[in-house]
């Protein structure tokens, strides 16, 4: 009967040997990637922030570009309009 209990005894340690070092580096490991995606996470949302900052600078120009090119169109309407009642006389 005692030998039956110190093999029960042994085989739980063992089974305790062979179960906690994986379960240990799976935790580390987790650990590890938990901080990554965080890490990630963080890193996107200065990009997206960015992203979004640079847009609204290339939306501004264009459209201060639209404004230009407009007026230049309207020059140039008057110029060949007041060349082609030059060219009527």
């Amino acid at each position: 009967m005692e030998w039956t209990v110190v093999t029960v005894i042994i085989a739980l340690v063992g089974l305790f040997a062979v179960i906690i070092p994986p379960v240990t580096k799976l935790t580390k490991s987790m650990t590890e990637l938990t901080v990554c995606v965080k890490e990630l996470t963080d890193d996107l949302n200065k990009l997206e922030n960015g992203n979004k900052e640079s847009h609204r600078r290339l939306w501004e120009h264009e459209s201060k570009q639209d404004e230009k090119i407009g007026n230049h169109e309207q020059r140039i309407t008057i110029l060949e309009h007041d060349e082609a009642k030059e060219n009527q006389k």
